[in-house]
């Protein structure tokens, strides 16, 4: 039975991607640890360390066939560190000269450290292509609708006139920052070490520096500049940065969720037979793939605030509990955000846009969402004090009296003294009133297809 809902069977691709959880199973960790120990290797033969021939019969031996699984598994719970049972295996698959220059002059955290590196280039191959979806579906979505009026909202009440184009622009900038992010971060993230016990490579003396940098050249990371076995910032950067991607993704799909509400009806997440059904309403069409979006959030916040307490270490290797930490936080942070992107990109990429809906919104409190474009068009002949006042006196009168603005701006002397009829209806248009929005959609689609490029 699975200990919580992101370990079951059942409930696992509510949370995260199978090809997700496949980078980070046990195979593939173990695949990773052996990558690392053949380019150690092969680095050590070149470089004249160990005796010509070693490393290629290293790298025959490495295959998860040759290992005792369940006696590697035996052994590491007696001892309590992965690598050392792993190292026995690897050896006894090894002639017994070839076994003593196994994992030589290295320690512990040398390839567990790379080895994570490795399984995160292909969990971050994984969620680039993801992102990549999301941006395409965000700026088809600011594309499509540039010009289709909507209400715009502030602390959830009606405000002016917004296109829903904006509104997916705002949302398409956001993240097209999140992929430079990315970038920026996997600069810094893939790089593997190779330093032994304290860090300083001692036990290969002067050949040291070049061991690691071959040894990095082959497994196609960058070679760090000192070692990096108690700084950890590069990892807190990358789960930082996943929890700001779910929480961008979360405030998307909170805002479909509302928008989605019955008495609103602007939005709906993609629909087919019975994919959100209620057990006891017939009626109901729930957000259900936006709820999983807007908890992983929540979840990976958490991670990314421990990994921040695995940065907390002492000396030259960590002995408080940071890398074992590490072990449960870096896998979960990957796999939910696959869960995270998975969802939100079948959201936008089949989001039911209610552009009706939208513009009978509008006129939900009798065109008083129009009142500052009627307030600015009075303004530059009474001044803006003035027309202020005459607007809010004529709002207030359509609010007590259940009239609409319309009515009450007509029925106002003063405010007709300087506006026509037909003047007062080019205000009361929210088509007139989205300013420079359908501009700077532009802009940001601009700068999405240079990216493109």
């Amino acid at each position: 039975m699975a200990s919580s809902m992101m370990d079951s069977d059942y409930f696992k691709d509510m949370f995260g991607r199978e090809a997700m959880r496949a980078v980070f199973s046990d195979d593939a960790r173990l695949e990773a640890w052996l990558e690392t120990e053949v380019a150690l290797a092969v680095a050590q033969e070149r470089l004249g360390v160990i005796p010509a021939g070693v490393a290629e019969q290293i790298k025959a031996a490495a295959r998860l066939e040759n290992f005792d699984l369940p006696a590697m598994k035996a052994d590491f719970d007696r001892v309590g560190f992965p690598i050392l049972p792993f190292v026995k295996q690897l050896a006894a698959a090894c002639d017994p000269e070839v076994a003593r220059w196994v994992h030589y002059g290295v320690t512990t955290q040398d390839i567990l450290d790379t080895g994570m590196v490795l399984q995160a280039r292909t969990g971050l191959a994984l969620v680039e292509k993801d992102v990549k979806g999301i941006l395409a579906a965000l700026a088809k979505l600011a594309d499509d609708h540039r010009a289709t009026v909507m209400a715009g909202r502030t602390f959830q009440q009606l405000a002016a006139p917004v296109t829903f184009g904006y509104k997916a622009a705002v949302w398409l900038d956001e993240f097209l920052r999140h992929y430079e992010r990315l970038q920026e971060a996997e600069e810094r993230l893939l790089t593997g070490q190779c330093a032994g016990g304290v860090g300083t490579f001692a036990t290969l003396g002067d050949k040291a520096l070049d061991v690691q940098r071959l040894m990095m050249d082959l497994l196609k990371l960058k070679t760090p500049d000192i070692t990096w076995h108690t700084a950890r910032d590069s990892w807190s950067e990358l789960l930082s940065l996943f929890a700001m991607m779910s929480a961008t993704l979360a405030k998307i799909a909170g805002e479909v969720v509302i928008l989605m509400r019955s008495e609103v009806g602007e939005l709906s997440e993609p629909f087919e037979a019975g994919r959100g059904a209620s057990t006891t309403l017939p009626q109901k069409r729930n957000p259900v793939a936006c709820e999983p979006v807007i908890a992983i959030a929540h979840r990976i916040r958490e991670l990314s605030a421990s990994q921040m307490t695995a940065m907390i270490q002492e000396h030259e290797r960590g002995g408080l509990g940071q890398m074992h930490l590490e072990w449960m936080l870096f896998p979960d942070a990957f796999v939910l955000l696959s869960g995270s992107l998975k969802h939100s990109l079948f959201i936008l990429e089949n989001l039911c846009v209610d552009a009706g809906r939208m513009r009978q919104n509008l006129d939900l409190d009798g065109g008083l969402i129009m009142s500052e474009a009627v307030m600015m068009g009075l303004a530059p002949k009474v001044g803006k004090g003035k027309a202020h006042h005459l607007v809010y006196a004529a709002a207030g009168r359509a609010i007590e009296q259940k009239i609409t603005l319309r009515e009450a701006l007509l029925d106002d002397p003063a405010i007709c003294e300087h506006l026509t009829a037909k003047e007062i209806e080019a205000l009361l248009d929210p088509a007139n009133y989205t300013g420079s929005a359908a501009l700077m959609t532009d802009q940001v689609l601009e700068k999405y297809k240079k990216g493109q490029q």
